[in-house]
């Protein structure tokens, strides 16, 4: 899902590269430079470790939830067919961003092609945007499981959950098309520097040399829109769940029942709070540092701690593992 318009700070005569003589000769740019952090240019080791272990924490992560209910028919089921989904997901997000950001942290490789820049934002964006419609799917499926659990399994045949999962994964990669045409549209003349981590739609339409109202409507249209699409659903559903959960006589019982999303509730948080404090937000403006950190809880912190959630608070999941994994 495409994070809500940042403003970030203004590309300057302090920054050290910019557009090449050909770029400046021929008034196109070829080529981004993603910047990263502002104030954090002197601490490409550390940065490198850091986001190699995330890296690799959340693709093994994941990867293990992935192939664990592929291969356990105890979790054929739709809540870990949703599962297996967020985590094929969360791999490939996560795989948008983090490679080149370890290229330029270790090699200072820190150039992008232009045609590569719109690729690496259309396919974050879809994959964000899918996610959003899959957690409301997740979402549903609980509400059905607790609600009604006595025509859970007429509800929830494995047609309708395959449908829904499949309505996510379209709905998320054809959402950001238009945005997208628009943006390759735009004359960019340089400066070529993203005041960011990755190609992202705020910071990139801060290059273009036009007008770029349309772009910036079209993209904040589109967020607001796959917003309302999705958290609405996951707000009714768990307000249902949490009326049923309450009507349940036994504390042990209640409990338990709530046990069965609570990991879903606590990854939905992770996910749409940094969202909604960027759309409602105590000041218009914060340093692109700020933007930047913000923009990491849902870009690359959710997706690694999504396997701790799961995990941890999954009895299936452990049982499972330990059943795949430590017993060969």
């Amino acid at each position: 899902m495409p994070p809500p318009p940042v403003i970030f700070i203004g590309v300057n005569a302090e920054f050290p590269r910019a557009v090449d003589s050909n770029n400046v000769s021929t008034k196109l740019v070829t080529e981004f430079i993603i910047y990263g952090f502002p104030s954090l240019q002197n601490l490409n080791i550390l940065l490198f470790c850091v986001f190699l272990f995330i890296y690799l924490f959340t693709v093994t992560g994941n990867g293990i939830i992935f192939l664990l209910i592929i291969l356990d028919q105890k979790l054929h089921t739709p809540m870990y067919f949703f599962v297996s989904n967020l985590s094929f997901l969360d791999m490939s997000s996560t795989t948008m961003t983090i490679p080149k950001m370890l290229a330029k942290f270790s090699v200072h490789n820190d150039v992008i092609s232009f045609v590569g820049c719109f690729l690496q934002m259309y396919f974050f964006v879809a994959c964000q945007a899918a996610a959003c419609f899959l957690l409301a799917a997740m979402a549903y499926d609980r509400y059905v499981a607790i609600c009604s659990p006595l025509h859970y399994n007429n509800i929830m045949v494995r047609h309708i959950y395959i449908i829904l999962a499949m309505t996510s994964w379209i709905l998320g990669f054809a959402s950001p098309i238009a945005m997208i045409i628009l943006s390759f549209r735009l004359p960019f003349c340089g400066p070529n520097i993203i005041h960011h981590y990755y190609c992202d739609h705020p910071p990139l339409l801060q290059l273009a040399c036009a007008d770029t109202s349309l772009n910036v409507t079209v993209g904040s249209s589109l967020s607001a829109i796959i917003f309302l699409l999705s958290f609405p659903i996951i707000v009714m559903s768990y307000v249902q769940i949490i009326r049923s959960v309450l009507k349940i006589a036994s504390a042990k019982g209640r409990r338990k029942t709530f046990s069965t999303c609570a990991s879903h509730f606590v990854v939905v948080n992770m996910f749409f709070l940094p969202l909604i404090f960027m759309y409602i937000r105590p000041t218009a403006s914060y340093s692109a540092d700020v933007d930047s950190l913000l923009a990491m809880f849902y870009t690359v912190l959710t997706p690694m701690l999504n396997p701790v959630v799961y995990s941890l608070r999954n009895k299936d999941i452990k049982d499972a593992y330990r059943k795949k994994v430590c017993c060969t």
